[in-house]
């Protein structure tokens, strides 16, 4: 019986990058999945929730980031990323290993984004970035949170406001589907496919009472993903995150 599974070990135990994530918005939008298959890796396949394929809007802190789980990676050890994504399945052995790509992930900082072009071939670009809390007045505590990025002298961006208290994940959730992947896969310049590892506890979540994605977001992706960031989104929350490993890629 083939079972999608929590990650194994991987053969190094070192990490290339170790990290907090926190405060992520996830946005999560329907969309007709003959969009996304010219996106998706040889040897992949589209993932689904109830019979459904989403792209999710995501913003989130990077902190303390170091490399080899040691080296303070100054002066970029903490900023902003905001990032459109989707899910996919592959079957390695027995194993099904549930993964995300990318369409496009943004950063403040130009080596960041370099970096993770040359070792992964991830497609990141760098514009300035800024973030914030979002406080209630009458007891001055952030209940939301708002990521935004600046192109040409305007800033557009995405924000999202929580209810309630901190959840575990449900099995079977959209939450759990969103949340629950240890797994990248990148297509390379030649071709291959590169791989890596991503390794956190299960994170908890707030719901979210109203999010707000500026209307210049839905052109930004480009002409494909206009039609679904103009729905209504099927779902939003904001995850507590944890410390993150990441590590290095192999091709497969």
């Amino acid at each position: 019986m083939i079972k999608s599974t929590f990650p194994q070990s991987p053969p190094t135990r070192i990490p290339l990058l170790s990290a907090e994530w926190r405060h992520l918005i996830a946005i999560n939008y329907e969309i007709n999945p003959v969009i996304l298959k010219p996106f998706v890796p040889m040897g992949a396949e589209l993932d689904f929730y109830q019979k459904k394929t989403f792209v999710s809007l995501v913003g989130f802190l990077f902190q303390n980031t170091k490399l080899f789980g040691a080296v303070p990676l100054w002066p970029f050890h903490s900023f902003e990323e905001v990032n459109l994504r989707f899910y996919i399945r592959k079957k390695v052995g027995r194993e099904i290993r549930r993964a995300v790509c990318f369409i496009r992930e943004i950063v403040p900082f130009s080596a960041i984004a370099w970096g993770a072009s040359v070792l992964y071939n991830e497609p990141y670009v760098k514009y300035p970035m800024r973030h914030a809390e979002v406080v209630k007045p009458e007891n001055n505590r952030a209940n939301g949170f708002a990521y935004e990025w600046k192109v040409n002298d305007n800033w557009i961006g995405l924000k999202a406001q929580t209810t309630g208290k901190l959840q575990n994940l449900r099995k079977k959730s959209i939450e759990e589907f969103v949340f629950e992947h240890y797994w990248g896969y990148t297509k390379q310049r030649n071709g291959a496919v590169k791989e890596y590892r991503v390794e956190h506890k299960p994170w908890r979540y707030w719901n979210v009472q109203n999010c707000e994605v500026d209307k210049a977001i839905m052109s930004f992706y480009g002409e494909p993903f206009v039609a679904s960031l103009k729905r209504k989104p099927h779902s939003a929350f904001v995850a507590e995150g944890s410390q993150v490993k990441v590590y290095p890629g192999q091709k497969v």
